[in-house]
């Protein structure tokens, strides 16, 4: 028996030798599915229509409207390690998640939904990363470590559980609880209701227009992010849109938590959680104190957008 208490020990080692390597080309494909998405589906706002779902089995897609008057969706499936295409006239198609060239995973995406009887064209280059990939053409190899999978989806899980918790206590404006494959991260986002200056842009590889439309209005967003090169540490982070003045300086919970000057928010390292006799507790904190932060600084009206404490779930009060 680990050391961990009965309690945590849901919330697994999401480090490890290949974890980088692996993210790395998680990142890829799950921009090619999710361009798929985008593809398919019509505009919603802030580009809701493009994320994937933590599902039971990985991330998966919503349905996607497709030709003859069918329905698509496509799951990651991180237990059996297999990428999904089923469509809505009985079609299921499969492929196999290891390790190959870049392109070769593009073109076997294709060719799975072309047996389905489904034709889609994508703008095949990466966003949101240093570099832009054409994903359809680079040879470079794509690693896949299934036991970091496993342990990465299982944290997935557990952190989509307290999102969800801590979404149902705002009655506003609020996202789902969505995994975004550009920045490749699960995120949920508040809103005050008030329009927001327009976004500076600047992100790689992303046109600032989609930037202003996911930008659109005052935000208080936080998430999970595995992290990459740049930042290779696991970590939850909250922050503010516009920041408002005096927020890096707000005191949250719990005491790991810190504000982050070169990524512009507060951060919480995910093993700090995890080590926590509490995880779920000490993640709550982290998101409630950075939100009350962000909205008591910016003066949102948070009387009318948030919701009175309620009975447990599914159970009236």
């Amino acid at each position: 028996m680990s050391p961990m208490t009965a309690h945590n020990a849901g919330w697994p080692r999401v480090d490890g030798a290949n974890f980088l390597e692996t993210t790395a080309s998680l990142q890829l494909w799950t921009q090619i599915v999710g361009k798929i998405r985008l593809a398919l589906n019509p505009m919603i706002n802030h580009w809701w229509q493009v994320p994937l779902y933590v599902s039971a089995r990985g991330l998966a897609t919503s349905p996607m409207p497709v030709s003859g008057g069918r329905l698509l969706d496509i799951e990651f499936d991180f237990i059996d390690h297999r990428l999904v295409s089923r469509s809505s006239d009985g079609g299921v198609d499969s492929i196999q998640l290891n390790e190959c060239a870049l392109s070769g995973f593009y073109s076997r995406v294709m060719a799975s939904l072309g047996k389905l009887g489904i034709a889609v064209a994508i703008n095949p280059v990466s966003v949101e990363m240093p570099e832009a990939v054409h994903m359809d053409r680079d040879p470079r190899a794509c690693h896949y470590d299934a036991e970091w999978v496993r342990r990465f989806f299982a944290a997935l899980v557990r952190i989509d559980v307290v999102l969800k918790r801590f979404r149902g206590g705002f009655e506003g404006k609020a996202s789902p609880v969505h995994f975004f494959w550009g920045g490749f991260d699960l995120a949920v986002t508040r809103f005050s209701g008030r329009a927001a200056p327009p976004h500076p842009g600047g992100i790689p590889h992303v046109a600032d227009a989609v930037m202003r439309e996911a930008y659109s209005h005052e935000v208080s967003s936080a998430g999970f992010w595995p992290g990459d090169a740049r930042f290779p540490e696991a970590a939850f982070y909250s922050y503010a849109y516009p920041e408002p003045a005096g927020f890096k300086d707000a005191a949250v919970r719990p005491a790991a938590a810190r504000y982050d000057k070169t990524l512009g928010e507060f951060v919480l390292p995910y093993e700090a959680v995890r080590a926590a006799p509490d995880p779920e507790a000490d993640l709550l904190a982290f998101l409630e104190t950075t939100y009350t932060a962000a909205a008591d600084l910016a003066r949102w009206d948070r009387r009318a957008l948030e919701r009175p404490p309620q009975g447990q779930a599914g159970q009236p009060s």
